[in-house]
């Protein structure tokens, strides 16, 4: 066995560019040679075509490479980013790096893990990929949709990093009258998620229901709550907030259940499509009184300067602190629960 990783260098595809500079600030904290994100080109041919060049060599070093798969205000896809993040790493495999980790706070197609039909189970093959041709030895990840994906790859180890790490702590610091506090899920499928951070907490919890449309693209048909929330403080828990059907219909279900205040708590505030108009409406109206959430994915500064309520709690010390680890074989295991 290989013990000595390499001299560490951080790698940023563009859509990750906002996150890694953050993450390479709390590394450099932690160090005495200070290090600079490694110069990269992010090429797109008039085709769409990808292509990233490292200007710096890489070779026999421990390489970071983070991407933010799921930035779509520069107007990349999940696919376009995806792909950017597989030619680095394709390169840097290429170019001798003694180790190669991908940095992907959210892991893309993570809600594709199972097969319902004549569809692809899309999570599965991005693993493939990621640790196959791409050569990646180990992915750092947060909040799997579903943490059997872990088992898709067979020689990348994954590490699953929990928002709940930061949105905790931060939860009892500024949230008062948390012995008013209920905590639910937007579904089922949240319900480990909601007794965890219930558990942590120490206050109750009680769960939603939801009767999904799987006609239609992000149709939710019905919800239900399981227990009592009359005149106490309800915190929403969901992984990720996408087009923010389900969230919004919780929302409403709480205050019609005569919830005294609705706070939000996501890993993943995506909001894509009418997500943030619908959510900004839902606050104006007082329905909701507040959206926790992490930088682990980018929100624009103008949006967060005009919307106060929506607060962000960074995971960059948290990753950062990963990544020094890692680099020298410290023991991450404290930070994984």
């Amino acid at each position: 066995m290989n013990h000595y990783r390499g001299n560490l260098s951080i790698i940023s595809c563009e859509s990750g560019t906002e996150f890694a500079k953050k993450v390479l600030k709390e590394v450099n904290k932690k160090r005495k040679n200070k290090i600079k994100l490694l110069d990269t080109s992010e090429i797109v041919f008039a085709n769409t075509e990808v292509k990233s060049v490292l200007n710096q060599s890489v070779r026999g070093k421990d390489v970071f490479v983070i991407q933010d798969v799921e930035n779509h205000y520069n107007g990349k896809s999940v696919d376009q980013n995806l792909r950017a993040l597989y030619t680095v790493l394709g390169a840097c495999k290429r170019c001798d790096a003694n180790y190669v980790t991908a940095v992907i706070p959210t892991f893309p197609y993570s809600r594709q893990d199972k097969q319902w039909g004549r569809e692809d189970i899309t999570a599965a093959r991005v693993a493939w990929e990621m640790e196959g041709a791409m050569g990646a030895d180990h992915i750092i990840t947060m909040d799997l949709h579903n943490t059997a994906i872990q088992g898709f790859f067979r020689c990348s180890w994954v590490d699953d990093l929990k928002g709940s790490q930061v949105l905790i702590p931060y939860i009892k610091k500024t949230i008062k009258d948390l012995e008013d506090a209920v905590v639910i899920p937007t579904d089922l499928g949240g319900a480990k998620r909601a007794n965890y951070y219930a558990r942590c907490l120490d206050i109750d919890v009680a769960f939603t229901y939801k009767v999904r449309n799987y006609s239609k693209k992000n149709v939710v048909d019905d919800m239900k709550i399981m227990g009592d929330i009359k005149n106490k403080k309800v915190l929403i828990v969901d992984d990720m907030i996408d087009t923010g059907g389900t969230f919004c219909k919780a929302i409403e279900l709480a205050k019609s259940s005569k919830a005294k205040e609705v706070i939000g708590i996501t890993t993943f505030a995506l909001l894509n499509g009418k997500a943030l108009e619908e959510i900004i409406e839902m606050h104006n109206q007082g329905v909701l009184s507040k959206l926790i959430c992490t930088d682990a994915t980018y929100i624009p500064k103008d949006i967060l300067e005009k919307n106060k309520w929506i607060k962000v709690i960074s995971v960059a010390k948290y990753f950062g602190e990963i990544i020094y680890r890692l680099n020298k074989r410290q023991s991450i295991g404290e930070l994984l629960g």
